[in-house]
C-alpha cells in the first residue's frame, strides 16, 4: 500500500503555505513591501532561521524578491500574463477594445453578484472608503484621480468576489488598461456630463452592494459598462469624422 507515516510540517513549509496563500488570494498584491524579518517572524510566530528558509524558498520560485537596501518584495508575477506581440494587436485594432469591454461586463457583473452575496463587511467597508473618495476626487474636478479610483473600484469588488480565479486574470486586465492598452480612461473623465454619469452609476453599484443586493449590483455593473462602451464608440467616430474632414480640407488645399 502506497502509505507513509505522516510527519509533523516543517515551520518554513508552514510559513511558505501561508505566503503563498496570501499572494494567491490577492492579500499581498504585486510589488507590495514585507514587514522587516524581525517584525515577520514576529507575526507568524516562528523564529528567524525558519523564516530565512521559506523565504529563500520563495525567492527560488520567484514569488518573492529582495531588493538591496529596501527591503523583501511580492514579485510582480503578472508581468508576462500577455506576450508583447499580443499587447500590441490589442493596442492597434479597435475590435480589442470592444470585446475587452464586453469581457469586462461579463466577468465584473458577476463578481459584484458574488460580491453582494459573498463579500465580507471588511471587502464592502473597502468598496464604499474607495467610493467616497472618488466623490472626493470629482468635487476637486481631477479626471487623473477619478481614473485611478475607478480602476481601484473594479478590483475592489472583484476582490470582494472571492474568486482567486478571477481576480487575477482581471488584474493582469486591468494593468494593460491602466497602461493605455485599450483606452485611456481619463478620456472618459473629462467631459463634465460624463464625469457626472459616471460617479451616479458607480454610486449605483456601490449603493447594491451595500444593501447586499446581488441582481441589482450586477445589473448597475451592466449598465455602468454599457455606458462606457457607447461613449467611446462615440468618441472614435468622432475622431474617424475629424480626420475624414481634416484630409478632404488637404485635399481641397492641394488642389488650390
Amino acid at each position: 500500500m502506497p502509505f507513509q507515516k505522516v510527519h509533523p510540517e516543517k515551520l518554513s513549509g508552514a510559513v511558505v503555505r501561508q505566503i503563498e496563500l496570501l499572494i494567491l488570494r490577492g492579500i499581498l498584491r504585486p510589488g507590495e513591501r514585507l514587514p522587516s524579518e524581525r517584525d515577520l517572524s514576529d507575526k507568524l510566530g516562528v523564529s528567524r532561521p525558519s523564516l530565512r528558509e521559506a523565504i529563500a524558498e520563495l525567492r527560488d520560485r520567484g514569488l518573492l524578491l529582495s531588493r538591496p537596501g529596501a527591503g523583501l518584495f511580492v514579485a510582480e508575477v503578472l508581468g508576462a500574463a500577455f506576450p508583447e506581440a499580443l499587447v500590441q494587436l490589442f493596442a492597434r485594432h479597435d475590435a480589442a477594445l470592444f470585446d475587452y469591454i464586453a469581457f469586462r461586463r461579463d466577468v465584473e457583473a458577476m463578481a459584484a453578484e458574488r460580491a453582494a452575496r459573498r463579500g465580507s463587511d471588511t471587502d464592502l467597508a473597502v468598496i464604499d472608503a474607495i467610493f467616497r473618495r472618488m466623490e472626493t476626487a470629482h468635487a476637486k474636478r481631477n479626471p487623473a484621480d477619478e481614473a485611478r479610483l475607478d480602476a481601484e473600484f473594479h478590483l475592489a469588488i472583484i476582490e470582494a468576489g472571492h474568486n482567486l480565479v478571477m481576480l487575477h486574470v482581471m488584474r493582469a486586465m486591468f494593468d494593460l488598461l491602466r497602461a493605455g492598452v485599450f483606452y485611456n480612461r481619463q478620456i472618459m473623465f473629462r467631459q463634465r456630463t460624463t464625469r457626472a454619469m459616471l460617479l451616479d452609476q458607480h454610486r449605483a453599484i456601490n449603493d447594491a452592494l451595500q444593501a447586499r443586493d446581488a441582481p441589482a449590483a450586477r445589473a448597475a455593473v451592466e449598465r455602468h459598462l454599457s455606458y462606457v462602451e457607447t461613449t467611446l464608440a462615440d468618441h472614435l467616430q468622432s475622431e474617424r469624422n475629424e480626420e475624414i474632414a481634416r484630409q478632404r480640407l488637404e485635399q481641397v488645399t492641394a488642389r488650390g
